[in-house]
């Protein structure tokens, strides 16, 4: 009798650690593998698939739910169809080392470490890159999981989009004013005109708004985005102009996309 009961304990036993084995295996070796299967795949197919929706779009329109003065205002078009003095302003403005790093701007975020030790304002580091990756693949949150995930995005599009993919997907999903999303969006709905006739004045005042675009108004600048623009605009002429964001024949837009 004892030994039958010793017999079940030890098949009970065996089976619970069966079960505790097969647990940590999903959790540690299926969950992850799928996970980067699944990412892959939808990072190579966002390579050439048009982002038409965002996590940070969705959440604008719950947060709006109820006010029926908040539309939403996203158009996408091809880097053909926009402005290079755009491209050039967001660099100009956010991430003047976007062509030659892989990512990450080092540079950038020693600066911010030392800036933070010396007890200045916290400044942002993050490249156009990880803001892309954040505003495609995640919803936002301050947490060091979701810089996790942030860098793993970046280091994916930087490898299989690459640089050109990236301005492109970014000038499309960014939120450049209450509602509105992308270089075309925010040419129409600020200055009444498509993304392919921006301005370098008018491209620089967006680049101005986008730290905060829920608050600045580039239709309506202050005078501290007047400021800032007319750097942005400075910086635009030292930064080395990249062989895909030279000037090509514009395509025919589909007006009803």
């Amino acid at each position: 009798m004892q030994k039958k009961r010793a017999k079940r304990g030890s098949s009970r036993a065996k089976t619970f650690k069966n079960k505790i084995l097969r647990f940590l295996k999903f959790l540690f070796i299926y969950l992850p593998a799928s996970f980067i299967l699944l990412s892959v795949l939808m990072m190579f197919a966002l390579k050439w698939v048009p982002v038409y929706y965002t996590p940070l779009m969705l959440i604008r329109s719950v947060e709006n739910i109820g006010d029926n003065t908040f539309e939403t205002h996203k158009k996408w078009r091809s880097l053909d169809n926009i402005s290079k003095n755009m491209a050039m302003a967001v660099m100009a403005s956010e991430d003047t080392r976007f062509l030659t790093h892989r990512g990450f701007d080092w540079e950038e975020i020693d600066n911010a470490i030392d800036a933070s030790k010396r007890g200045k304002r916290l400044r942002g580091a993050s490249t156009i890159s990880q803001q892309t990756a954040k505003n495609v693949f995640l919803f936002p949150a301050r947490s060091w999981v979701r810089k996790a995930f942030e860098s793993y995005y970046t280091l994916g599009i930087e490898l299989i989009w690459g640089k050109e993919r990236i301005m492109e997907v970014y000038l499309n999903v960014a939120e450049m004013g209450r509602g509105i999303y992308g270089a075309e969006s925010a040419a129409q709905e600020l200055f009444n005109k498509p993304a392919a006739k921006l301005s370098s004045r008018e491209s620089a005042l967006i680049a101005a708004s986008l730290p905060n675009p829920l608050k600045r108004n580039a239709a309506r600048p202050s005078s501290y985005m007047v400021s800032r623009a007319s750097s942005i605009e400075y910086m635009m002429g030292m930064i080395e102009v990249p062989e895909w964001l030279v000037k090509k024949p514009v395509k025919k837009i589909n007006k009803n996309k």
